[in-house]
């Protein structure tokens, strides 16, 4: 909203998890979301992800610099046209860094060598279960960037994907960061708010973009 009653402020939902509202301003957005189409573009572009029970999720994904797949990494789109994956780009690390400078404190420790994104896109039907990112080697704090419409993200415990957990509004242009005690909580997306991203940023639908260290 352009205008609130109480602003938005720097929120702490759990030790090392914090949301940092409107990060990003219309121009990185807008920024983003053109480098996000360009990457959705196939070779190795946006795919439907299958589980191994042969499934399928929801939301469509695209991975740059590491391609994810249940449950591991590969240099190739293995699970869908077998190209080699984009490129994990310099800027986006050093956006991922500054996430992580601006949310945890200078460097959350060190200055995490980003590798990895994950691009997933939802529309208005889509959701994401409740999981833990573990696949990669490494404990470096976990960077997401929400661009388009607003969800509800549901932010759990490491030790079970039922209760306790917090649900947090994330708006286009809003930061969640986690790492350190929260870094292998479980989390998720129950809900999509259609129609909900800013007029003037050409999205229909929500993108987000989660930056990783794969320690691989």
């Amino acid at each position: 909203m352009d205008a609130e009653l109480f602003p938005r402020e720097r929120t702490e939902v759990a030790p090392g998890a914090v949301h940092v509202p409107d990060w990003l301003d219309a121009d990185g957005q807008r920024e983003l979301l053109a480098a996000c189409r360009r990457w959705a573009r196939p070779p190795a572009g946006l795919r439907t992800v299958r589980t191994p029970g042969g499934g399928t999720m929801t939301a469509r994904q695209v991975c740059l610099g590491w391609h994810w797949y249940p449950y591991a990494y590969a240099r190739t789109a293995v699970d869908g046209d077998g190209a080699p994956v984009k490129p994990f780009p310099a800027w986006l690390g050093e956006l991922g860094r500054r996430a992580v400078d601006t949310a945890l404190g200078e460097h959350g420790g060190e200055p995490y060598p980003y590798d990895i994104a994950l691009i997933n896109f939802y529309d208005g039907d889509a959701r994401m279960g409740m999981h833990r990112d573990g696949d990669e080697q490494t404990d470096a704090p976990v960077v997401s960037l929400s661009l388009g419409d607003t969800c509800v993200f549901r932010f759990g415990n490491t030790e079970t994907r039922a209760r306790p957990y917090t649900d947090v509004e994330l708006r286009s242009g809003d930061l969640f960061v986690f790492g350190g005690p929260s870094r292998f909580a479980h989390h998720g997306v129950p809900r999509v708010h259609p129609g909900t991203a800013p007029p003037g940023l050409g999205l229909s639908g929500r993108l987000n973009v989660t930056l990783r260290v794969s320690g691989l």
